[in-house]
């Protein structure tokens, strides 16, 4: 099966190093190409690809257009075959790139398809959820989750009533490792760039759960991945943006009255922000 894995990078040189390092250990067990798209890195990182690992092909972009907007350069002249959309800040477990494109061709009516992701301290990260609700919304990352901590809105969303050790068709899967087949990306298209960063894969894995493609949380599959290594340095720019990408979402896909009524969130999230970012050390 033709594979190709994508990286967008924006300033994040030494974790896209061991990102492609973890890839090249892969190489023995499966033939893939690679393809860096730089969103206007200003530490090196172009520079450090081809100088060690020259076997990967670098895409400068001309401007940094976000997440969407870097994969789809890639997307738009890639040959044919499938994809798998990959964060710099990741590393790929032994046997995770051949256990996803063989569950992938044994299954042909799976579209999406993403690892287990855990932490940097190997616990299990949180990258399989339900599509978002008005009270998701209201009570995932905002104050109120810090009042109701196990509300039903939240566990429900993050799927927490669930081990997590099986197979299973799930709502949206985080872009941050995503198998997408090649037909499915003909027939569905490419990310929606309206998303400059944020919820453009739950954007993704609804047009395919629409389409008739299933989208499936493969554990078998194991990648760690580092969050927000790129987001750190701009905190409060990508809170915005967080913002910006799921009021655009839900007025997307359920109207602008649903997000009209979105909009408390903003400020229930930011009060919610201000909370957490006072409690650090």
């Amino acid at each position: 099966m033709d594979l190709t894995v994508v990286i967008v990078n924006w300033n994040t040189r030494e974790d896209l190093r061991r990102c492609l390092a973890s890839l090249e250990a892969a190489r023995a067990a499966l033939q893939f190409d690679v393809v860096v798209v730089d969103n206007g890195s200003r530490d090196g990182s172009v520079t450090m690809v081809r100088r060690c690992f020259p076997a990967v092909q670098v895409r400068v972009a001309p401007r940094n257009g976000g997440f969407a907007y870097g994969n789809n350069l890639a997307l738009r002249t890639l040959p044919a075959g499938d994809v798998l959309l990959l964060n710099p800040d990741c590393v790929v477990h032994p046997g995770a790139l051949t256990a996803l494109t063989e569950y992938a061709a044994a299954h042909p009516e799976v579209g999406l398809l993403g690892p287990r992701l855990l932490n940097g301290d190997g616990s299990l990260q949180a990258s399989c959820r339900q599509f978002p609700t008005l009270g998701a919304l209201l009570f995932r990352s905002t104050i109120l989750e810090r009042w109701f901590p196990r509300n039903r809105w939240a566990r429900a969303y993050l799927m927490q009533d669930w081990d997590h050790a099986a197979p299973r068709a799930v709502d949206w899967l985080s872009g941050a490792c995503l198998w997408v087949r090649r037909a499915t990306l003909q027939q569905i298209g490419l990310l929606d760039e309206r998303f400059y960063m944020y919820c453009e894969d739950i954007d993704w894995c609804r047009r395919a759960t629409s389409a008739g493609w299933r989208v499936v949380y493969y554990p078998t599959a194991v990648v760690t991945h580092l969050i927000g290594r790129s987001s750190d340095a701009r905190p409060l720019a990508m809170v915005w943006e967080h913002h910006r990408s799921m009021l655009r979402y839900v007025g997307k896909h359920h109207g602008a009255l649903l997000a009209a009524l979105a909009l408390p969130w903003v400020t229930l999230r930011l009060l919610g922000v201000n909370w957490r970012l006072k409690r650090r050390p």
